[in-house]
């Protein structure tokens, strides 16, 4: 199941310099992560200091 970002999110791009597929893009509030690219390895999880992508 992919990632998802919560709305707990800062918008700091932590998780988007991670993402090895590029599936992390910048939305008008906060980040997104694109479900059909996701490979569900959670380095994004790991890198945000908020804990904002978590598993749906």
């Amino acid at each position: 199941m992919a990632y998802k970002i919560s709305d707990e999110c800062i918008s700091c791009g932590a998780c988007a310099s991670e993402c090895p597929v590029s599936a992390i893009t910048e939305g008008e509030t906060k980040y997104e992560i694109d479900a059909d690219a996701c490979i569900e390895c959670a380095a994004c999880a790991d890198a945000c200091p908020v804990g904002a992508p978590a598993a749906e």
